[in-house]
C-alpha cells in the first residue's frame, strides 16, 4: 500500500510515464488510450500551451505533490503517514531541493513518526551532483561526511551509486527489499510490545550521473554527468540535423520495439510485472484522499459559547473557549484530526487540547518533563519551531483525506507565504480536475496579532498575510476577522466543515471586549457583515457617517470613537458596521462571498462619509473596495508600520486607528462639523497626548482607556 511523490524540480516525466503505462493515465483520460495514437497525445500535451506542466500537477493521478517549489517533499509524505499504520510513502528528493531550508528541517520528521498508528516514509536522496548550472552541496562531500550528516538527523541511509544501469536496477531493488524489511521490522516490534519509541528508519542516497543514459557529448561539450544535462539537452533538434539525429539514436537505444507491440501497446508480460488496481501508485486513493475523507464529528459550538447579558460591557480571552472546542473535536476524532503549531500552542491560549491528546515527542524525556511538559509518545498536538515543516505535514495531511487545524503567530506567518501559495493553486487547479475529489479545507488561526504586541515590539507587527491571501484564486480563499468568542466560535465550526478552501481566521488571545451572544453571532457570521442596531442612533433615516471595524481591536476603537462623537455631537447620526468576512467587501462578480452593489449601497450609503478601522494594512480595503459606488468617501485607517514597545492604545494613536483620531476623522469628513466641532477636536488632540504621556510614564495605558465600556 504505497505511493510516490516526486521532489526534483520538473520531475513528471519519471511518473507520468509508469502512470501511463500502468494504465491508471488512459482510465482517467480515455483519449490518451494504450495505443500509437493515445501515446502520442499524451506526449503531445506535455509541458504545452492547453496540456500539463512538467511537474506532477493535480491532473497527474497518483500525485499529492506538484513539486514546482522546491523543499516541501518530505514534509507532505509524512503528513500522508500520519494516521495510515499500513502506508508506505516512497518520496524522491533532488540534491537541489535538499539544498533549500525547508527541506533541511524536514529531516527531523522521523522524530515525529509513531511506528504503532503511523505509516513509514522512505526517502530517496538523489544526487546527480547539478542544479541548473551548479554543482549541488551534498554530491560534493566526502562519503563520510554525507554518511554522518544523515546518521546524524537520525536516519539509516542506504548508499546505491553507479552508472551501469542493469547493475545498478538490482542493486536498487535489494535495496528496496532491505528497507521495506527494516521498516516492517520497527513497526512489527512497536506495535506488539505497545510501546512507541523513537525508530531510526532507514533511507536510501541514489548517486547517478546527471542526464543518465542520455547523450554523453553535444557539439564536443560533456552533457551526461553535467549541468548541461538540465532539461534540454538538445537545443537544436528543429533545425540542426545533427541533434535531430542524436535524439532518435537517444530514444530507440530504449528499445521500445522490444516493450510495445505493432499498435504501441505495452507487451502483456510487462505489463503484469505492474501490481493490480489500486494498489497502482498511481491509483492508491490516499492520492486522491478526499475519496477516504470522512466528515468529523463536531461537537456543538455553541455549548462553548461566553454568556455576553449585553454587547461591550464584559471582557474574555478569545482563544481559551476555541481551544475547549478543539480539545473535543479532538476527543471524537481520534484518528483523524490533528493540531499543528509552532511551539505556540498554549502561548496561543489553546492549552486545552492537551486534556485529551499531548504533544507528540519521541525524542528523549526528562524528569522536569513530567512537571508542565505535556509530552507523550502517542500525542496528536504536533508542534515543531518549522512552520515550514508544519504546513507541509498538515498538506500531507489533508490532502490524503484527513482534518487540521493550525495556530501560529501573525508576524510570523509569513514565513510559510510561498507554502500557502503553492497550496492555494494546487487547489484551484483540482476545480479544474474531474475526478478529483474534494478534501478537508486548510484551517490557519492567525492570532497574538499586531495590536496587542505589548512588550514584543516592530518585529512581532505584521499584518500584511491577508495581503498574499488576497492575491490568489477566489474559488479557495476566504478571510475571516471575527470580534470576539462567539464569533470566533461560530466562524471555526464552519471553516472546519468546509472542503477545497484555505480559511484564514484572525483573532487576538488576549482579553478583549465582547459583543454578541451566540444567537447573534450565528447570524452575523452568516452574513458576514452587518449593522450593530445597538451601536448605532439612525434608524429610520439616512446616516451623516458610516463608522465600520474589521477585526477585534479595530472594532473596540470604533466603537469608542462612535460614543465619543455622541456624547459631543448628539444630533450627530452614525450607522456602525462589523465585518467579518473580509472578502464581503468585494464585489460579487470578484468573489463568492462578495456583497452585491445593491447591498454594499444599502449599507454603506451612496454619498455619505464611511470611516473603515480595518486590522491590516488600510490600502488592502481600497483595493477590494476600488469598485464600489460610493469609495471616493471610503477613508481606511490601519496599520501603517508606525510600531515599538507600545501599550496597545499608544500603537492605535501612532497608526491613527484610536478612538480619537477616528473621532477627529469623522469631524472632518461631515461638512457641518469642519469648523463647529473645531474645539472637540482640540479636546481629543489633547486626550491623544495625556494618553501618549501616560503610557510612557507608567507603562501601561490608563485606566478610562483599559477599562472602557459601552456607555448606551
Amino acid at each position: 500500500n504505497a505511493i510516490f511523490l516526486a521532489g526534483p524540480g520538473h520531475g513528471a516525466p519519471g511518473v507520468l510515464a509508469p502512470v501511463y503505462l500502468e494504465g491508471t493515465y488512459s482510465e482517467f483520460y480515455p483519449g490518451k488510450s494504450e495505443d500509437v495514437e493515445g501515446m502520442h497525445h499524451f506526449f503531445r500535451q506535455f509541458s504545452f500551451p492547453g496540456g500539463i506542466g512538467s511537474h506532477c500537477t493535480p491532473e497527474t493521478p497518483g500525485s499529492i505533490h506538484e513539486g514546482g517549489e522546491l523543499g516541501y517533499s518530505v514534509s507532505h509524505a509524512f503528513g500522508a503517514a500520519f494516521d495510515n499504520p499500513d502506508l508506505l510513502v516512497a518520496v524522491a528528493v533532488g540534491d537541489g531541493e535538499a539544498e533549500t531550508g525547508p527541506l533541511a528541517t524536514s529531516w527531523h520528521s522521523s522524530k515525529f513518526l509513531n511506528p504503532i498508528r503511523d505509516g513509514a516514509v522512505l526517502p530517496i536522496l538523489h544526487l546527480n551532483g547539478y542544479k541548473i548550472n551548479n554543482p549541488t552541496i551534498l554530491s560534493r562531500i566526502p562519503h563520510q561526511e554525507l554518511e554522518d550528516l544523515f546518521r546524524g538527523y537520525g536516519w539509516n541511509p542506504c548508499f546505491v551509486e553507479g552508472d551501469d544501469p542493469l547493475v545498478l536496477h538490482q542493486t536498487m531493488a535489494a535495496t528496496m527489499d532491505r528497507c521495506l524489511a527494516e521498516i516492517r521490522s520497527i513497526q512489527e516490534q512497536a506495535r506488539e510490545s505497545g510501546k512507541a519509541t523513537r525508530a531510526r528508519w532507514p533511507m536510501i542516497i541514489l548517486r547517478t550521473p546527471k542526464g543518465w543514459t542520455g547523450p554523453k557529448e553535444v557539439d564536443g561539450r560533456k552533457v551526461e554527468g553535467f549541468w548541461r544535462a538540465h532539461q534540454v539537452p538538445l537545443s537544436g533538434v528543429q533545425d540542426n540535423p545533427q541533434h535531430l539525429q542524436m535524439l532518435e539514436d537517444w530514444l530507440k537505444s530504449y528499445k521500445p520495439d522490444e516493450l510495445f507491440d505493432e499498435n504501441g501497446k505495452l507487451l502483456p508480460e510487462l505489463r503484469a510485472l505492474a501490481p493490480l488496481g489500486e494498489r497502482r501508485m498511481s491509483a492508491n486513493p490516499h492520492a486522491n484522499g478526499g475519496l477516504l475523507r470522512k466528515a468529523l464529528r463536531m461537537p456543538d459550538f455553541r455549548d462553548y459559547a461566553a454568556e455576553v447579558p449585553e454587547p461591550a460591557r464584559i471582557e474574555v480571552a478569545n482563544t481559551p473557549p476555541l481551544g475547549e472546542f478543539l480539545r473535543d473535536i479532538m476527543r471524537k476524532n481520534m484518528d483523524n484530526f490533528r493540531v499543528f503549531g509552532p511551539d505556540e500552542n498554549t502561548s496561543n491560549k489553546l492549552q486545552a487540547i492537551y486534556e485529551v491528546s499531548k504533544k507528540l515527542w519521541l525524542a528523549d524525556y526528562l524528569p522536569e518533563d513530567e512537571d508542565g511538559g505535556e509530552l507523550s509518545p502517542d500525542g496528536r498536538v504536533l508542534e515543531m519551531l518549522s512552520e515550514h515543516t508544519l504546513e507541509g505535514w498538515l498538506e500531507g495531511y489533508l490532502l490524503s483525506g484527513r482534518h487540521g487545524f493550525f495556530a501560529t503567530y501573525e508576524a510570523f506567518v509569513h514565513v510559510i507565504d510561498s507554502m500557502f501559495n503553492q497550496h492555494a493553486k494546487w487547489l484551484a487547479m483540482c476545480e479544474e480536475v474531474p475526478w478529483r475529489a474534494q478534501v478537508s479545507s486548510l484551517n490557519l488561526l492567525i492570532t497574538s496579532t499586531v495590536w496587542r504586541q505589548d512588550h514584543n515590539g516592530f518585529t512581532h507587527q505584521d499584518p500584511g498575510f491577508l495581503d498574499v491571501v488576497v492575491n490568489k484564486n477566489p474559488e479557495v480563499t476566504r478571510i475571516y476577522l471575527p470580534p470576539d468568542v462567539n464569533t470566533l466560535l461560530s466562524v471555526a465550526d464552519h471553516c472546519l466543515r468546509s472542503r477545497d478552501d484555505i480559511n484564514v481566521i484572525v483573532a487576538d488571545k488576549q482579553t478583549h471586549l465582547q459583543y454578541m451572544d451566540m444567537d447573534a453571532a450565528i447570524k452575523h457570521c452568516t452574513k458576514g457583515i452587518g449593522i450593530w442596531g445597538w451601536a448605532s442612533n439612525d434608524q429610520g433615516s439616512e446616516p451623516d457617517v458610516v463608522m465600520a471595524g474589521c477585526g477585534d481591536i479595530p472594532t473596540q476603537e470604533a466603537l469608542a470613537a462612535t460614543a465619543l462623537l455622541r456624547e459631543h455631537f448628539e444630533d450627530l447620526k452614525i450607522r456602525f458596521i462589523n465585518v467579518v468576512d473580509l472578502f464581503r467587501m468585494q464585489s460579487a462578480g470578484e468573489h463568492p462571498h462578495g456583497l452585491s452593489d445593491r447591498d454594499f449601497d444599502s449599507l454603506f450609503t451612496v454619498d455619505k462619509p464611511i470611516i473603515f478601522n480595518f486590522h491590516g494594512y488600510p490600502w488592502l480595503i481600497h483595493r477590494l473596495a476600488y469598485r464600489r459606488t460610493n469609495q471616493k468617501n471610503l477613508h481606511v485607517r490601519g496599520y501603517k508600520e508606525k510600531g515599538n514597545i507600545n501599550t496597545p492604545l499608544e500603537l492605535a494613536i501612532n497608526n491613527e486607528i484610536d478612538r480619537y483620531s477616528l473621532a477627529i476623522d469623522v469631524i472632518d469628513r461631515v461638512p457641518r462639523l469642519q469648523v463647529a466641532g473645531a474645539h472637540v477636536k482640540e479636546k481629543l488632540r489633547d486626550m491623544q497626548i495625556e494618553c501618549r504621556n501616560y503610557a510612557h510614564e507608567h507603562g501601561i495605558d490608563k485606566p478610562e482607556a483599559r477599562d472602557w465600556r459601552w456607555p448606551y
